[in-house]
């Protein structure tokens, strides 16, 4: 295929993260180019895969598509008629990415689809790990690291943390969508024995707290990787991560905000983040992020 019609992919692909990334892109703007294209790829097939699953079709057409979406990780060429195929095709050819985080991105959404509740804290971490530890494994491929060992998990840990994080800001939408993420367990430590969506706005509180503490802990973990990147890779992960940190920050702060409410960053201020982030202030930023949990 032409170095043009692979340009091309790739304008598709930064189109659909600059459009749909409101978090993200912040950060991801900050790479050099061939990092930032690739990361745009990473970033276009997952939104589609999430689109498919927040989407209006019926169950079993879902879950066709899905399949289809896995299938098609096979496809990941250049010579791919799909243009988010050929953007990833040549990203793998560049960036050791870890085709089975593709796989673990499409099981957790199937989860997702099916409506999958978690009794426990554990059952969470492990859909999360699908969902955003798989991004986060993908990332690190872009990155690299002075130490992939200790990184692959750290990268894996970051992305649970900001996973968390989402499902606490978006407790009132997906309860409106039918979706519970939020363990029963906790609920029940919560005070409220019966279902999340008759639980009182006290208990709802407190369910908030107990995972927000343990959210702190997720960050404390992952942002052990900046140590690991180069400086420009750091500074990519620290605007990604001091959003959803200051997101936290926000429902710490209120925890019933969420029932009321999508917690959100005004535009001003994930650009300052982004910008802090390429400062001497991003090592703090790290720093506080570890000091909280």
């Amino acid at each position: 295929m032409s170095a043009t019609a692979v340009a091309s992919a790739y304008r598709h692909c930064e189109d659909v993260t600059r459009l749909e990334a409101g978090n993200f892109y912040y950060g991801i703007r900050l790479l050099p180019s061939d990092k930032r294209r690739a990361m745009c790829a990473v970033y276009a097939f997952a939104r589609r895969v999430d689109d498919v699953g927040d989407g209006t079709l019926p169950l079993e057409e879902k879950l066709q598509l899905l399949e289809e979406a896995r299938a098609g990780i096979a496809d990941f060429r250049p010579g791919a008629g799909d243009p988010v195929h050929v953007a990833l095709g040549d990203a793998c050819a560049r960036f050791p990415l870890p085709l089975d985080a593709f796989d673990d991105l499409i099981t957790g959404v199937e989860q997702d689809v099916r409506g999958t509740t978690y009794e426990t804290f554990d059952e969470l971490v492990a859909y999360c790990r699908c969902v955003a530890g798989s991004i986060g494994r993908l990332c690190l491929g872009i990155f690299d690291a002075s130490d992939w060992s200790r990184a692959l998990p750290l990268a894996d840990d970051l992305g649970v943390a900001m996973q968390l994080t989402n499902i606490l800001r978006d407790v009132a939408e997906d309860l409106g969508n039918g979706r519970i993420y939020l363990p029963v367990e906790d609920l029940r430590a919560a005070g409220w024995d019966a279902d999340l969506a008759s639980a009182p706005p006290e208990a709802m509180a407190a369910l908030v707290r107990i995972e927000a503490e343990r959210d702190r802990e997720w960050f404390a973990r992952g942002l052990q990787l900046v140590d690991l990147l180069d400086a420009r890779s750091r500074s990519c992960v620290l605007a990604m991560a001091g959003i959803y940190l200051r997101i936290l920050e926000r429902i710490e702060q209120d925890p019933s905000v969420v029932l009321r409410r999508r917690v959100s960053l005004p535009v001003w201020e994930k650009a300052w983040v982004a910008a802090r982030s390429m400062t001497g202030t991003s090592g703090r930023l790290a720093a506080a992020g570890r000091a909280r949990a």
